[in-house]
């Protein structure tokens, strides 16, 4: 313990690739959040903080891809995985739940703003200046344990001086064109027979911000062949 905080320890995290990490008091987040957190916890269990683990870069994927998990969604076994080894190490003695991945309804995107990890983009998916829209929220944890809170990442909004807005002119639907975001072009694009977009995203790939983090070609066709499936069953 270091005054009244524990040691928060990493390692094992930043060495799977789940190299972000954001620790909220539960007394501390706005009251929907809050409300919401409490509603997707195990009755009966008292909880201290919300932990909210994501990834950043490639190195996710590179170990994902050594664990050699064959599922229908080996990121998010794999983090699951992870995140319960790190409770099962030096924090064997913390209650806590994984509330994400699972079907409760908490906005990661909201958490990540509160994180000063998330900014919006014109295609939809959040970025920020140092691993541009290269990272994503892959758990989300409430626990009984006593970290130090940490304090937001004060980062430039990339998009706000951006004058080129290479983004918007590569999206071959449109979809970028107009004040907001249209989805109905891209889904509809996506879904062409043809479409340049059934395994990524131009727009997104289009962006420099961070481009020297960019995913790898089977992490993006993994990224997109999934939403891909969603966009097939739901629209």
């Amino acid at each position: 313990m270091m005054g009244n905080f524990q040691v928060f320890d990493p390692a094992l995290l930043d060495g799977a690739g789940l190299n972000r990490q954001a620790v909220f008091d539960l007394d501390a987040l706005p009251t929907d959040i809050a409300a919401a957190v409490a509603a997707s916890c195990t009755p009966g269990r008292s909880y201290r903080q919300l932990i909210l683990i994501g990834h950043a870069g490639r190195k996710l994927w590179q170990s994902v891809t050594a664990a050699g998990i064959a599922s229908d969604d080996p990121i998010d076994d794999f983090t699951v995985r992870t995140v319960r080894q790190w409770f099962a190490g030096s924090l064997a003695q913390h209650a806590y739940d994984i509330l994400y991945p699972g079907t409760q309804a908490i906005g990661l995107q909201r958490l990540g703003q509160l994180a000063g990890w998330h900014h919006a983009s014109p295609f939809m998916v959040g970025i920020d200046s140092e691993w541009g829209s290269w990272y994503a929220y892959r758990a989300l944890v409430v626990a009984d344990t006593r970290f130090e809170p940490t304090r937001p990442v004060r980062g430039v909004h990339p998009c706000a001086t951006c004058q080129h807005r290479v983004c918007v002119t590569s999206c071959p639907a449109g979809a970028l064109s107009g004040e907001q975001f249209d989805l109905a072009k891209c889904v509809a694009y996506r879904k062409r027979e043809g479409s340049q977009c059934r395994a990524t995203c131009l727009a997104r790939i289009s962006c420099p911000v961070g481009s020297s983090h960019r995913y790898c070609d089977a992490q993006i066709r993994h990224t997109y062949v999934g939403s891909m499936r969603a966009i097939e069953r739901y629209y």
